[in-house]
């Protein structure tokens, strides 16, 4: 379990975090979201004991990471995918680091099993893809099998076959009962593997929910509809206020208006209606709905 309580950060007159708390709880996978600069690395380097808050606390299993005896067998942390000696292959950095906090060495073979790296774990780090160094930055978080694992933007840069890869792992370790604490900007790969959400904006909790009532709470009238002459209904509907969007052949989508009103209208015209159902809100909607007045680094256009 990870849990922050009023956790603040400041550098001079920046405050990077602050006051937040929050709960990611075992046995689920949680994103941490948030625009660039809202605090999310901050808060993952205070959670490990790399950054000192300047207020409040951070707990990995009820204690400071560093107080742990045992922090490898806590806590498995991928940071900085890159901060691997480029000379050294696979395999011996992973010996180093489970040497040196009293591992045993079949940890190693296990953990580069695990990662799919058996095949090139005598093979130089410098020479490593992006997926490949991800893979290798996993495999050294699970040197100790933890029960807490935190990611910081694991599927950056990813091709589909490694995001897909990243997901699975991430579910299967939780499904085993660990923290699965993860930071992404992929909404839509966030849509498909956190079971909760923590949103920070411009250092502060905008979100803590569930993912299903996180999308519930976004405001969004949007109705998808099926009917015989798609052309007939857009013309009738089409006013003020309301946006019409066509998502398949003789299938539109619908805002601005009830569902009633819509059948009412279809009705009228004698038009067959196949499907009359509201459309929810994806992730990266109500992210960007919650979060628009939160973002630091905004484009000129984003801005007009």
């Amino acid at each position: 379990m990870i849990t922050a309580e009023h956790l603040t950060k400041r550098f001079g007159a920046k405050t990077a975090v602050d006051d937040v708390s929050f709960t990611a709880q075992p046995g689920k996978v949680t994103g941490f979201l948030g625009p660039n600069g809202a605090g999310k690395s901050t808060t993952m380097r205070m959670i490990m004991g790399l950054d000192r808050p300047t207020s409040g606390a951070a707990t990995v299993n009820g204690r400071p990471f560093a107080e742990h005896a045992d922090p490898m067998h806590q806590a498995g942390a991928l940071l900085d995918a890159k901060a691997v000696h480029p000379s050294r292959s696979a395999r011996d950095h992973l010996r180093l680091l489970a040497a040196t906090n009293g591992l045993p060495r079949r940890r190693v073979d296990e953990v580069l099993e695990l990662t799919g790296l058996t095949d090139v774990q005598r093979r130089r780090v410098g020479g490593f893809s992006l997926g490949m160094h991800q893979r290798l930055g996993i495999a050294a978080t699970m040197l100790g099998d933890p029960q807490v694992l935190i990611f910081d933007e694991p599927v950056n840069g990813l091709d589909p076959e490694g995001v897909h890869w990243v997901r699975g792992f991430a579910k299967a370790r939780a499904a085993e009962g660990r923290t699965v604490f993860i930071s992404s900007h992929l909404m839509s790969e966030m849509a498909q593997t956190a079971d909760h959400i923590i949103v920070l904006g411009r250092g502060r909790v905008l979100a803590d929910a569930p993912l299903g009532a996180f999308l519930a709470g976004a405001d969004r009238q949007v109705t998808r509809v099926r009917v015989s002459d798609a052309e007939v209904l857009r013309s009738i509907l089409a006013a003020d206020g309301v946006t019409i969007t066509q998502s398949a052949p003789g299938s539109l989508e619908i805002a601005g208006l009830p569902p009633e009103r819509i059948a009412r209208s279809a009705s009228l015209e004698n038009l067959d209606l196949f499907e009359l159902s509201p459309v929810g809100a994806s992730l990266e909607e109500a992210y960007l709905a919650l979060t628009g007045d939160a973002t630091e680094y905004r484009s000129a256009a984003a801005a007009v």
